[in-house]
C-alpha cells in the first residue's frame, strides 16, 4: 500500500538533486563557451579593423581609384587649361583647351564604325575636350575612352585604327570659339595612346575647317602634335595612385 504524505496528500517522487546540479553545469559551461567565443570574435574583429592593409589591398584600392577618376574628377582636372609640346622648330609651345563637351555617349564621340568596338569591350564613356594650338591655326580634339579595366582596354586597342582620323573620334566644334569650323571632315591626323583603363584619342585639323581631301600636303607638325597632347593628357589621368587608407575618400 502507498502511504501518504505528512500532510495527507498523494505520495510524490523527492527531485533528484543530483540531476538539478548536472543541468546548472552544463548551462555553466555553454554560458562559458558563448563567452569565450564572444571574446574572440571581438579580439579579432579589433584586430582586423586596427590592422594596416595588406600589399594585395592597397593594390586593389589603387586600382579602382584609377579607373573612377574619369567620373569622379572635374573635366577640368582631366583635361587642363593648357598642355605643353615641342616643335622640331620652334621649340616649346602650349595648346590651350577652347572648351569641353557634355556629351559623354561612348557611340555619339566616335564614327559609327568604332562604335560596335567600344560597345563590345565595355566602354563606360568617352570625355572629349577641344584645344587650340599655340597660333591657333590647329583644332586638336582630345578624347578619353574609360573601359571597366585594363583588360577590356587592352583587348580594344589593336581594333581601333592606330593613327589614322577616319574612322576615329569625332572632332568637337565649339559654337562661338575660333574651333567652330573644326568638324569630322576637317581632320587631318589622329593618335592613339594606352595605358590602365583608359584609350586616349586625339584628332588634328585647321581650325577653319579646311578639308582633309582638298590638302595636298600635310604638314609634318600635325602628326608631331597630336600625340604630345594625347600622352600628356593620359599620364597625367592613368599615373598610379598612391592610397591613403587613413582618408575617408579611400576604401582599403
Amino acid at each position: 500500500m502507498f502511504q501518504a504524505d505528512v500532510a495527507g496528500g498523494w505520495p510524490y517522487s523527492q527531485p533528484q538533486p543530483r540531476r538539478r546540479r548536472g543541468a546548472l553545469v552544463i548551462a555553466g559551461l555553454l554560458t562559458a563557451v558563448c563567452l569565450v567565443a564572444l571574446v574572440v570574435a571581438v579580439v579579432v574583429l579589433t584586430s582586423e579593423l586596427t590592422r594596416p592593409p595588406t600589399v594585395a589591398e592597397r593594390n586593389r584600392a589603387a586600382t579602382a581609384e584609377v579607373a573612377r577618376r574619369w567620373e569622379a574628377w572635374p573635366a577640368g582636372k582631366i583635361f587642363p587649361d593648357t598642355v605643353p609640346y615641342t616643335l622640331s622648330v620652334g621649340g616649346k609651345e602650349s595648346a590651350r583647351r577652347v572648351g569641353i563637351g557634355r556629351d559623354r555617349a561612348c557611340s555619339g564621340a566616335v564614327d559609327a564604325a568604332l562604335a560596335t568596338t567600344l560597345r563590345t569591350y565595355g566602354c563606360r564613356a568617352v570625355v572629349r575636350a577641344t584645344y587650340l594650338d599655340q597660333l591657333q591655326g590647329l583644332a586638336i580634339t582630345v578624347g578619353v575612352v574609360a573601359f571597366p579595366d585594363v583588360a577590356k582596354a587592352s583587348a580594344a586597342v589593336p581594333r581601333l585604327p592606330a593613327d589614322k582620323p577616319a574612322p576615329g573620334l569625332r572632332a568637337l566644334p565649339l559654337p562661338g570659339s575660333a574651333a567652330s569650323r573644326f568638324d569630322d571632315a576637317a581632320r587631318q591626323e589622329a593618335a592613339i595612346r594606352h595605358r590602365g583603363p583608359y584609350v586616349v584619342i586625339a584628332t588634328i585639323g585647321y581650325a577653319d575647317g579646311r578639308p582633309a581631301a582638298k590638302i595636298k600636303q600635310k604638314q609634318g607638325y600635325l602628326k608631331v602634335v597630336v600625340p604630345q597632347l594625347a600622352e600628356s593628357i593620359l599620364g597625367t589621368l592613368a599615373a598610379p595612385a598612391r592610397p591613403d587608407c587613413s582618408s575617408s575618400a579611400w576604401s582599403c
